[in-house]
């Protein structure tokens, strides 16, 4: 059986098109429902670039579904039971987004990223060797690269427009931006999905090094989890058994692509150059791979 073909942007006739991200299609159900379409487009450095990864929006949906159930005890989330053949009930157009959507409750989506550190990399590593803090948070001296936090750090950012770069704020701004009492919901919810994650995770030889967790709230106020969670695209995963510390270890996530493309002369604007065909396929099979770990 050959695989289903690669999906870089959904165009369903029978609902109304919301919005397009940039990994995400979004249709209108009616006033109180909406269709997510987890695509296979990637993006680096805030460009989509040009080639799909072979199917990535699967894995992605798979990956998400698979922690909503596991944390629905944590927090609830934006899914509901209805079946995509209510929705579509066209086989032909249907087969398009099988296995990659999801149909999620219309929520107002918090203005706020709530990003959990439980290691010192990326720009948290940069941030620390100039300050001795990540997103102001002061941290013990001589850490390393790659070293596990004493206790994993809540370091919020605002949501960018497409093609635009989010920015670290501090907790406060967050109580500024959505009220005390959401703020704190947030950041304790994320600091509770993210500790039971890497715990799960690292019994199946996968460390969480970082996570980005999305929240929405109903007309009532109360807080739901949105948009994907705990995937490679949401989060820097390793393989436990080649992490050490000092050096930053090979990932489940895009980052193949990025130091693929950092060997380019490209300024990281659009249009993003094309992937090599090996590139995008050992991509592919990091993030199934990564399915395969957590889910199985």
């Amino acid at each position: 059986m050959n695989a289903p073909a690669a999906l870089y942007q959904s165009a369903l006739t029978s609902l109304k098109l919301r919005a397009r991200g940039k990994v995400r299609d979004i249709y209108d159900i009616d006033d109180r429902h909406m269709l997510i379409v987890t695509t296979d487009r990637l993006s680096a450095f805030d460009v989509i670039l040009p080639d799909p990864i072979p199917g990535k929006g699967r894995v992605l949906t798979q990956i998400s579904n698979f922690w909503f159930a596991k944390m629905s005890h944590v927090i609830p989330n934006h899914l509901v039971d209805i079946p995509l053949e209510q929705i579509i009930p066209d086989p032909a157009e249907r087969a398009q987004v099988e296995g990659r959507s999801i149909v999620v409750k219309k929520l107002k989506p918090l203005p706020v990223e709530a990003i959990v550190r439980g290691y010192l990399i990326g720009s948290g590593w940069k941030d620390y060797q100039k300050t001795g803090a990540v997103c102001g948070i002061q941290l013990p001296e001589g850490l390393q690269q790659a070293q596990q936090l004493p206790e994993p750090i809540y370091t919020p950012s605002t949501k960018a427009e497409v093609g635009d770069h989010d920015e670290n704020v501090s907790f406060t701004k967050t109580v500024e931006l959505i009220g005390e009492d959401l703020a704190n919901q947030v950041r304790e919810a994320s600091l509770k999905l993210y500790k039971e994650a890497a715990a799960y995770a690292k019994e199946r030889g996968i460390i969480i090094a970082d996570t980005k967790f999305e929240f929405g709230v109903d007309h009532d106020g109360t807080l739901y989890l949105i948009d994907e969670i705990l995937t490679p695209d949401s989060s820097r995963f390793w393989p436990a058994d080649q992490y050490r510390v000092g050096i930053s270890p090979p990932s489940f996530d895009k980052q193949y692509v990025r130091d693929y493309l950092e060997t380019l002369d490209w300024n990281k604007t659009a249009p993003g150059p094309s992937l090599p065909a090996e590139v995008a396929e050992y991509c592919a099979a990091k993030y199934k791979e990564a399915e395969v770990r957590l889910t199985q």
